[in-house]
């Protein structure tokens, strides 16, 4: 038995990195899955985004462990194909009762440098993206029932600043706001709405030569050994980067009904570092 069976969780940015990871650790509990990602590069960031094939591939991992899982390319800034994503996967699985809005991108430069471009698509994808997303599910949530867990992946920089990443702090801490607002407006129907907050996770938002150098500036070319040296100053533990599983078990304890009273929170997990 596991602690989400019968349930269907809508993941945004499920094609790799945290947001497969995420799809995977929910099916293994026992939830079928509706998954999206945009598949497609967007020109103000510098590392290579999904791919079709990878949002193949997460589609395979969830069907071996014996699950249902309907899987899209939409963008979380186009509400008409959020929509349609959520309401034909709802359609085909039968309930909605579980949103993780994942989807994001990074990109970084000091705030005099930051392009129109850079600021838009931050604000447009990190945050304008999750605010749809929701607004995307939250009927079919409500039309249940049933109650629901909704979990935004905001970030450390969600609860502190940090330097070369001003569009996207203010992203992340705009995340936030809507996690407090829509626990307050979603508690009646017993929705449960948190947010968690990683540190650098060990996905390809990280391990790309524009992070690299953002982080070791006067090492064109660093190893990954060299920038986990970098990374492991941003920790309190003696540790580089967390494993997507980590975020995944995380939200995995926050969308069950272990979690049935906890909504509203901010949930670190990040090896210490909003602490250092």
């Amino acid at each position: 038995m596991g602690k989400l069976d019968g349930k269907v969780a809508f993941i945004t940015g499920a094609a790799r990195g945290q947001g497969r990871s995420h799809a995977i650790r929910l099916a293994q509990e026992g939830a079928d899955i509706i998954a999206i990602d945009l598949c497609k590069q967007v020109d103000s960031v510098g590392y290579p985004l999904a791919t079709e094939s990878d949002l193949t591939d997460t589609v395979k991992q969830v069907e071996a462990l014996d699950r249902r899982i309907i899987a899209t390319q939409a963008d979380v800034r186009d509400t008409a194909a959020l929509k349609k994503a959520v309401d034909d996967g709802v359609a085909e699985l039968g309930r909605l009762d579980i949103v993780l809005a994942n989807a994001g991108i990074a990109s970084f430069a000091p705030i005099e440098d930051l392009t129109d471009e850079m600021w838009d698509d931050m604000l447009d994808i990190n945050l304008t993206g999750v605010f749809k997303t929701v607004r995307a599910a939250v009927p079919h949530i409500k039309a249940g029932e049933r109650g629901g867990a909704i979990v935004l992946t905001s970030s450390t920089a969600g609860i502190k600043g940090l330097g070369n990443l001003a569009h996207y702090v203010a992203a992340k801490h705009g995340v936030v706001g809507l996690v407090k607002t829509l626990a307050n407006e979603l508690a009646p129907f017993n929705i449960r709405v948190n947010s968690v907050h990683p540190t650098s996770v060990d996905t390809d938002m990280i391990h790309n030569a524009q992070t690299y150098n953002t982080f070791l500036p006067d090492n064109p070319n660093p190893t990954r050994e060299e920038a986990g040296e970098a990374f492991k100053t941003l920790n309190a533990l003696p540790i580089d980067w967390v494993d997507a599983l980590d975020i995944s078990n995380a939200i995995a304890f926050l969308v069950s009904d272990d979690a049935r009273y906890i909504t509203g929170v901010q949930l670190p997990v990040d090896a210490g570092s909003v602490i250092k």
